[in-house]
């Protein structure tokens, strides 16, 4: 089993949470946007350097800016499209927790699919930016 332990309070920027839900929505929204563009590199922008991505289409954790656009440059090609359906959002000193359900536009074959999923994105201000730190996302068992 590997373990891979990262230090929360690190280089991170210890300034008191200044977000409110609507922001949390946009920053939803920008990753969003971002799978639209096509370009891996694009969503990877939206990742700290040392975030984990729990993906909704591979068993393979991602934990690190290669890894994160590999995983979405094989996604990409199906051109998604999230829609929450469902939202929890919760806000801490240091951090921002967006939970809830979405579901995926694809496009397979030539024909449009849709998958319900689960989601979680953490944020955490660094370098003055919001970025995800963790992001799980796994199809609805039923």
């Amino acid at each position: 089993m590997t373990s891979l332990i990262r230090n929360a309070i690190g280089e991170r920027e210890r300034t008191f949470l200044t977000l409110t839900e609507n922001d949390i929505i946009q920053l939803f929204d920008r990753w969003n946007k971002s799978l639209q563009t096509g370009n891996p590199d694009k969503v990877a922008d939206n990742y700290a350097e040392d975030a984990i991505l729990l993906p909704t289409r591979s068993n393979i954790p991602r934990t690190n800016r290669q890894e994160i656009c590999n995983y979405f440059e094989h996604f990409l090609k199906q051109k998604p499209v999230a829609i929450v359906k469902m939202r929890v959002i919760r806000l801490s000193r240091y951090s921002a927790m967006d939970s809830g359900l979405y579901t995926f536009t694809l496009s397979q074959n030539g024909k449009l699919i849709e998958i319900p999923a689960r989601y979680t994105f953490e944020y955490e201000l660094i370098n003055g930016q919001w970025l995800i730190v963790g992001h799980h996302s796994s199809i609805m068992p039923e």
